[in-house]
C-alpha cells in the first residue's frame, strides 16, 4: 500500500497535529466490508483451482502476453502464470483456505469476532493434525527396492501425463532437468552425469573423450584488450603481419598453459574465433564454447573442478574429472548435445526429458519435480496417510466430535472447520462426475460404521472406496503442513480490517 501523504501542523497553543492530504483521491474499506473483500478474492482463486483437483481434474489453458500457450492442471503453475501470485500453494491449501474463508463469512454475518474465529480454527487444526497422526501408517523405505517408491510417485502423477514412464525415477538428491523438444515422451532417460545443450567447437574434434580432465574457463581465447577505448591503425602489410603474429603467439601461449596442466578438454563460457578453434584442433585439445553460466556451475559441481577466470591461475588441481565426455546425437535432424558421465560427484544426475513440443516438455518437468519431492519427503519421514479425501473425512469427523466438548464461542468456528475439510472430498467427487453430496454422505457413514479411516472417494471407479487397496498414498508431513498452512493463511487474512488504496483501484 502506498504511503499516505501527510503534513504536520501546529495549533495556536503549539500542539502538533497531522493533516492527511488528498483524501478525496483515497478509497477505504473497514470492518466487515474489508473482511468480505478479501474473502471474495480468496473464493475466486479457490474456484479456479478446485476443478483441477484429483485424477479426473480439468486442465487450464493460459495465454501469455506474447501469445504463448500453457496447458496444465498444476496448481502452482496456474497460480503463478494466470493470477500472478508469487506464493507457492498446493491444490489442497488453496481449496481448503477458500472453504475456510467461505465459512468465516457466515460466522462474521452472525456477529462473531474475527479473532474468535481465528482461535477456533487454530484449535480445530490441532485436532485435525492429531487425528492424522493416529490414522497414519509407516511406509517401508528400502533404497535398494525401488518399486514401492515408484508406486508412491504414481499417486503424484495420477492427474499428470499418463504416458510418463517412471523407470528413470532414482533416489538422487542432486538432479538437473534438461528438456529437448522432439521425439517421444518415452525417450526420456536418466543420465548419470550432466547434459549440456552444446557440442564440440570443431566438427573434426573427437566425439568421445575418455578419462576427461576438464579445464573450466570463464576467460575467452582471444588476445587481451585495453580497458579503455582504443583505436588501432594498420597502415601496411608488415603491420598486419605483426598483428597476426601477435595474436597467434597469444593463442599458442593460452593453449600451452592449458596443455601444461594435463587437461584434455576445455569448456569455455565465451566463444573464440576460427583461428583459435583451428589451433585447438591442431594441438589435439577438444573444446566446447558458449557454455552458459548455470551450466558451467553444474559442470564444476559434478566434476569437482574449479571455475578459472584467468589462464595464469589454471593448475592441475583445479581440473574437473569425468570418466567419459561424449556427444549424443538424436532426432531426425541429428541434433547434438554433450553428455558428461562418471563424474567425480556421483550424486549429480540429469533427467533428459523428450517431448513432441515445448508444452509437453514443460509439463513433464513439473510432473517429475512433484514426484521427486514426494520421494524426498517419504525418505525424511516415512509415515503416510491414504488419499482420495479419506484423511480429510476422518479429520472432519474427529473435529465435529471434539466440537461437542467445547463450551466457548470457538465451537462455532471448530464446526465450520469440519465443514471446510469436507470441501476436498466434495471437489474430488464432483470432478470425477459423481454426485458430490450423496457420495460424501455415503463414505462418511461407512467410515463411522466400519471404523475404517481409509475410505475415500473412488475417483477412478475401481469398485472399492478403500484407498489402501487402491494404493493411493500421501505423505503425512505434506498433509499436516497443508492443513496448518491453510489455517495460518486464513488467520492472516482475518486479521486485516482496514484497506486504504487509491480510488482508481478496485477493492
Amino acid at each position: 500500500m502506498n504511503q499516505l501523504p501527510t503534513q504536520i501542523a501546529f495549533d495556536e497553543y503549539g500542539r502538533p497535529f497531522i493533516i492527511l492530504r488528498d483524501q478525496e483521491k483515497q478509497s477505504r474499506l473497514t470492518g466487515i466490508d474489508a473482511h468480505k473483500s478479501h474473502i471474495l478474492a480468496a473464493k475466486s482463486v479457490a474456484n479456479v483451482i478446485k476443478t483441477s483437483l484429483g485424477p479426473k481434474g480439468l486442465d487450464k489453458m493460459m495465454v501469455g502476453p506474447d501469445g504463448d500457450v500453457t496447458i496444465t492442471n498444476d496448481g502452482a503453475t496456474i497460480l503463478d502464470r494466470n493470477l500472478h501470485l508469487v506464493i507457492y500453494m498446493f491444490y489442497f491449501v488453496t481449496v481448503l483456505a477458500g472453504a475456510l474463508l467461505e465459512q468465516s463469512e457466515k460466522l462474521l454475518d452472525r456477529g462473531i469476532h474475527p479473532i474468535r474465529i481465528s482461535d477456533g480454527y487454530e484449535m480445530a487444526a490441532k485436532i485435525a493434525t492429531d487425528k492424522l497422526d493416529k490414522i497414519s501408517e509407516t511406509f517401508a523405505v528400502d533404497l535398494k527396492e525401488k518399486e514401492p517408491l515408484v508406486q508412491l510417485a504414481m499417486t503424484t502423477l495420477g492427474s499428470k501425463i499418463h504416458r510418463l514412464k517412471l523407470a528413470f525415477l532414482q533416489l538422487k538428491l542432486d538432479y538437473f532437468h534438461q528438456g529437448k523438444v522432439g521425439g517421444k515422451l518415452e525417450d526420456t532417460m536418466l543420465v548419470k552425469g550432466v547434459v549440456v545443450d552444446k557440442d564440440m567447437s570443431h566438427p573434426q574434434m573427437p566425439k568421445v573423450v575418455k578419462d576427461a580432465r576438464i579445464a573450466i574457463l570463464t576467460c575467452p581465447f582471444e588476445p587481451p584488450k585495453p580497458k579503455t577505448k582504443h583505436k588501432l591503425d594498420v597502415t601496411s602489410v608488415e603491420d598486419y603481419q605483426k598483428l597476426r603474429e601477435y595474436e597467434k603467439e597469444k593463442f599458442e601461449s593460452m593453449v600451452e598453459m592449458v596443455k601444461n596442466t594435463g587437461a584434455n578438454l576445455v569448456i569455455c563460457q565465451w566463444g573464440f574465433d576460427d583461428e583459435a578453434n583451428h589451433l585447438l584442433l591442431q594441438r589435439e585439445l577438444p573444446a566446447v564454447r558458449w557454455v552458459g553460466g548455470p551450466e558451467i556451475e553444474l559442470i564444476a559441481i559434478a566434476t569437482g573442478g574449479r571455475i578459472v577466470p584467468r589462464f595464469e591461475e589454471l593448475t592441475a588441481e583445479k581440473l574437473g574429472k569425468a570418466g567419459s565426455v561424449r556427444e549424443m546425437s538424436f532426432g531426425t535432424i541429428r541434433e547434438r548435445m554433450l553428455v558428461i558421465e562418471e563424474c567425480k560427484n556421483s550424486r549429480a544426475v540429469t533427467i533428459f526429458i523428450r517431448g513432441g513440443n515445448k508444452m509437453i516438455v514443460e509439463e513433464a518437468k513439473r510432473s517429475i519435480h512433484d514426484a521427486l519431492c514426494v520421494i524426498r519427503n517419504i525418505v525424511r519421514d516415512n509415515r503416510i496417510v491414504y488419499g482420495g479425501g479419506a484423511p480429510e473425512i476422518a479429520a472432519s469427523l474427529a473435529v465435529q466430535e471434539a466440537a461437542e466438548n467445547i463450551s466457548t464461542l470457538e465451537q462455532y468456528a471448530v464446526r465450520s472447520f469440519a465443514e471446510a475439510l469436507e470441501s476436498v472430498p466434495l471437489a474430488l467427487a464432483e470432478n470425477s462426475g459423481l454426485s458430490p453430496i450423496y457420495t460424501l454422505a455415503e463414505v462418511k457413514s461407512r467410515q463411522v460404521k466400519e471404523g475404517n479411516p481409509f475410505l475415500g472417494i473412488d475417483c477412478l471407479r475401481k469398485g472399492t472406496n478403500d484407498m489402501k487397496v487402491q494404493h493411493v498414498i500421501e505423505t503425512l508431513t505434506a498433509k499436516k503442513q497443508q492443513i496448518l498452512l491453510a489455517t495460518q493463511l486464513v488467520r492472516m487474512i482475518l486479521k486485516i480490517d482496514d484497506i486504504r488504496a487509491p480510488s482508481d483501484m478496485s477493492m
